[in-house]
């Protein structure tokens, strides 16, 4: 049976009965957690993790990086943000052998449970009850293999994790309105090489047939 995650979340909260709970979002970019953190400031104490050794190069990371200051700094409560060094040595060791599979496959897999790993175990180091990731918010990301992956992780570190399907609710729709309304830079692909390149193949192919 397909589990609504979006209802599975809403249901958590309401369990907190007001109560605001400590939470580590680990955030792709900018773009995609600029509706999380709209929806999910009135109920946690929010630290956002910067992590993505998957980034194509460190001036990419950079420029990211920046964005997400931004749209930190754009939400009404105080988010606190931890930004973990460019380490490309980290994704290319973790999707060794599947370079060449699509995207949305095994290689992405593995880089979302390197990225879901780190934020467990800082969130475990730092006492943080709960850990979530923004990359449910887009529409190419599987919401059914993010969460089954970080409840795994989350119970291998001892912390909760938040299951999600950001997109859900019109949550893509709103993130893209507020990079517009924040001036922010939203990229055409998710960050590494491969997706690059895939993505610009995709871009000629559909050239092709206009």
């Amino acid at each position: 049976m397909k589990i609504n995650y979006q209802k599975v979340m809403e249901n958590t909260i309401k369990g907190f009965n007001g109560e605001k709970k400590k939470l580590l979002i680990h955030s792709c970019c900018a773009p995609c957690s600029s509706y999380v953190l709209e929806y999910l400031q009135d109920y946690f104490e929010i630290t956002v993790m910067f992590y993505n050794p998957n980034m194509i190069d460190e001036e990419e990371f950079e420029k990211r990086y920046e964005e997400q200051v931004k749209i930190n700094a754009a939400m009404r409560e105080e988010i606190n943000l931890v930004k973990i060094p460019y380490q490309p040595e980290a994704f290319y060791k973790a999707v060794k052998g599947l370079e060449h599979i699509p995207e949305g496959g095994l290689r992405c897999k593995a880089c979302f449970g390197l990225r879901l790993n780190e934020a467990a175990i800082y969130a475990s180091e730092h006492g943080i009850e709960y850990f979530t990731t923004t990359l449910s918010i887009s529409p190419l990301k599987n919401s059914s293999v993010l969460n089954e992956l970080g409840q795994e992780i989350g119970e291998a570190h001892d912390v909760k994790y938040l299951v999600s399907d950001f997109k859900k609710k019109n949550g893509y729709k709103r993130s893209v309105e507020l990079s517009k309304e924040n001036s922010l830079y939203r990229q055409e692909y998710c960050g590494c090489i491969y997706s690059k390149v895939e993505r610009e193949n995709q871009i000629k192919e559909n050239e092709k047939m206009t």
